[in-house]
């Protein structure tokens, strides 16, 4: 056991989930679902939770990408599902620095072919004068430069829901759950999280048995389509892509469901993954999305301590009454 780990336990530190992961089991094809299900899943728990909690309006910030879809997919299935009005659904597109003409398109389309309105309200204008408040230049596109737009964003969804008495859904999946991969009170916070128990792989799963199995709209299943084929990126940049920064999100959700359901630690996980993901990805390349997925799981545990309700879809997810992480675990151990 890394020495660190032996100084913490010894001060009264405890391992959380991580001490209680099985042990014996073997690797295993991540996260297997049948869309359709994942969907009716998501519908029926949102449905549910406007229900109980009497609100017949919310608000989702739509950039073109897809967990943005898919949580307007569910959104769209839940309001069927109660028969609430389809205007109760308040989409918010908000272009910033990184925004690129390819997603504002595809949010624009999506919306439309939906039946929604979609607002737009830019936030370069008031991200800049934030950014000279505080002496930043505005230009250098540093770490502030970034989430500065993304609580910029949640601020505005936050307003727009108490002007329509409704609630923020979250759009994070999953796999930027476990990753960290969010601005801390940013996009990391919102009222209920829809696609919190689903990863990034079945969220692109999800958007493409949709765009085929859609017969109401050619334009939204064209939008779908090119959601899922576009790069994953928060465009916080231009030109920015996340799986440059993290490495594929198929060797990310392989980990997470083998690392959290099936106990494998980075021998064994490495060794599952060079031999099923080995000529798609290289050795190379897999070891090192390894190493950002075990010092993220542990290192972003602050995050998850304090996010928001979510809908479970598998086995596990990433609540706190399902999986927690001490936030003073040491990180990089693993």
């Amino acid at each position: 056991m890394d020495r660190r780990i032996r100084e913490y336990l010894k001060a009264g530190g405890t391992l959380g989930s991580i001490g209680t992961l099985p042990r014996g089991r073997k690797a295993s094809a991540p996260f297997p679902c049948q869309p359709a299900k994942v969907y009716a899943k998501q519908v029926a728990a949102l449905a549910l939770r406007l229900r109980r909690i009497g609100i017949k309006d919310v608000v989702i910030g739509v950039s073109g990408g897809l967990d943005s879809a898919l949580a307007l997919l569910v959104a769209v299935g839940a309001y069927r599902k109660l028969q609430l009005p389809l205007a109760g659904i308040h989409a918010y597109t908000l272009p910033g620095f990184g925004t690129s003409k390819r997603t504002k398109t595809n949010a624009d389309l999506l919306c439309e072919g939906l039946g929604l309105k979609l607002e737009t309200v830019s936030i370069a204008k008031s991200v800049r004068q934030h950014l000279k408040d505080i002496g930043h230049d505005g230009k250098t596109p540093d770490l502030t430069y970034e989430n500065a737009q993304a609580r910029m964003r949640t601020l505005i969804l936050m307003d727009k829901a108490n002007m329509t008495h409704g609630i923020v859904l979250g759009t994070g999946d999953m796999s930027e759950i476990a990753l960290g991969w969010c601005t801390y009170n940013g996009d990391h916070m919102s009222m209920f999280g829809v696609n919190a128990g689903v990863p990034k792989t079945v969220v692109r799963k999800v958007c493409a048995w949709y765009a085929t199995m859609n017969t109401a709209s050619r334009q939204v299943s064209h939008a779908l389509l090119d959601i899922v084929a576009t790069p994953v990126s928060p465009e916080l940049v231009k030109g920015q892509v996340t799986e440059d920064k993290l490495g594929p999100y198929e060797l990310h959700d392989f980990f997470i469901w083998n690392f959290c359901r099936n106990g494998l630690m980075r021998p064994a996980l490495y060794d599952a993954a060079a031999q099923r993901y080995g000529k798609t990805y290289g050795l190379e390349l897999i070891g090192k999305t390894l190493d950002t997925f075990l010092y993220r799981i542990v290192s972003q545990a602050f995050k998850r301590n304090c996010a928001p309700d979510g809908i479970k879809v598998f086995s596990f997810d990433f609540s706190k009454e399902s999986w927690s992480i001490p936030s003073d675990l040491p990180a990089g151990w693993l």
